[in-house]
């Protein structure tokens, strides 16, 4: 494995080849965005060493960039999500496309262009139920969006599943939503409701058959290798994960930070939520999810099992209940189950894992009240727990303008 330079704490501000940024315009890879991503570049200098045809497994799939870089490398790529929608993302990023089929594409592209031009201002056509929707989008940019998306319904297949690769990255190229920080915002407004415009109807017509250009000329290139992706839950052993040479992946971070909120827009578009109650339930499947109903689930939540870090982490979650108001008691337990659930999922993991196979994981660590919850070094307790050997934590980055947050590495071979 390529050897980790570690930043001192008065090293460089950003490395943003390291994160998300560095996959935009990176061919599949700048598909669609997910802001906390690690980028493929740091992903590729991990892969580098791997004689060919290795098998590299990502527990925390998130937008596929292991298994695809995996796949371009002519690894076997294998990847794990509890979100059904990342999954299908990750299976539409690393399909191999056919001539044919990008000739496919484009037709159907100038077939549900033409058609939805031709969709007069009305209110017959679907809209998804996602909360405030008018604050998303103006109504010019939401008719073209409906109509386009009434357009795609008429097709299936890996034809389908590009022209939807396009209508999400149209949804946000012509959406309210600002994406300058490290979560989604949304741009300022007078409050004034809006009035139709053509022009952003036309817009949105446009943007959706430029990012379908973009789209089809990077499903052009063959993947050396191959990429299967699980839907399933990391703190489980999943069926059908042949056994890795290496672990490769960077889960949630214990931050708070909700995944599934920034991609509401398109889980919503896109038929995997229908109310905002599915979104909770999905986020509280996930480890570290805390949209929606899954805060409240916290204040009933018990262990079921004992960890390694239970003490240290005892009296990290005494002084966060101890200094944290009123939230302090649920950010104390927020912080017990996500260290509970990874020590499941390193328990999960591991008999997937070569003897001698290696394991990295990009995590971060954060603070709650000024006390840092180390969470590099709870992992790294726990894998020796399962007497992994050679286990290093090196720092990566600094992370923002919080001096105490940086990223780190942790590695280790399984026995």
């Amino acid at each position: 494995m390529t050897p980790i330079k570690t930043l001192g704490r008065a090293g460089p501000a950003r490395n943003e080849h390291m994160t998300f940024r560095a996959n935009m315009g990176v061919g599949r890879h700048g598909w669609l965005r997910l802001t906390p991503a690690y980028g493929v570049r740091l992903v590729r200098e991990r892969l580098a060493e791997l004689p060919e045809g290795s098998t590299v497994t990502d527990p925390f799939s998130g937008t596929g960039t292991t298994p695809l870089a995996a796949a371009e490398l002519g690894h076997t790529g294998q990847s794990v999500d509890v979100n059904p929608f990342l999954i299908w993302l990750g299976r539409v990023k690393t399909a191999h496309y056919s001539s044919e089929t990008l000739l496919a594409v484009a037709h159907a592209t100038r077939d549900v262009l033409a058609n939805a031009r031709r969709h007069k201002k009305k209110n017959d056509l679907w809209l998804p139920k996602l909360f405030r929707i008018e604050k998303w989008w103006s109504p010019g940019a939401l008719h073209s969006l409906k109509a386009l998306r009434n357009g795609i319904d008429h097709y299936e297949g890996p034809v389908r599943d590009l022209l939807e690769i396009a209508l999400c990255r149209s949804l946000i190229s012509c959406s309210n939503a600002a994406f300058n920080h490290q979560s989604m915002s949304f741009k300022e407004s007078d409050e004034k409701p809006a009035l139709f415009d053509m022009n952003d109807a036309e817009m949105a017509f446009v943007n959706f058959e430029k990012e379908m250009t973009a789209i089809v000329e990077s499903a052009r290139f063959e993947l050396l290798g191959s990429a299967t992706l699980h839907q399933g839950d990391s703190r489980k052993g999943v069926a059908g994960l042949a056994p890795a040479d290496l672990v490769l992946t960077s889960p949630p971070y214990v931050n708070r930070m909700s995944y599934i909120r920034e991609l509401r827009p398109y889980m919503y578009w896109l038929r995997y939520l229908d109310q905002a109650s599915d979104a909770g339930d999905l986020d509280w499947k996930a480890i570290g999810g805390t949209w929606g109903t899954a805060t409240s689930k916290l204040n009933s939540w018990v262990p079921e099992v004992k960890t390694p870090v239970d003490e240290s982490m005892r009296k990290v979650c005494d002084l966060i209940r101890r200094d944290g108001g009123k939230n302090g008691p649920l950010l104390a337990t927020y912080v017990h189950k996500y260290h509970h659930d990874m020590w499941l999922h390193f328990q999960a993991i591991t008999p997937q894992v070569k003897p001698g196979g290696k394991v990295s994981y990009i995590i971060g660590n954060s603070t709650f009240y000024k006390h840092e919850v180390p969470a590099h070094e709870w992992y790294a307790i726990m894998v020796r727990e399962l007497d992994y050997t050679d286990v290093k934590v090196e720092t990566i980055r600094k992370r923002n303008s919080n001096k105490a947050l940086f990223e780190y590495e942790l590695t280790a071979t399984r026995r």
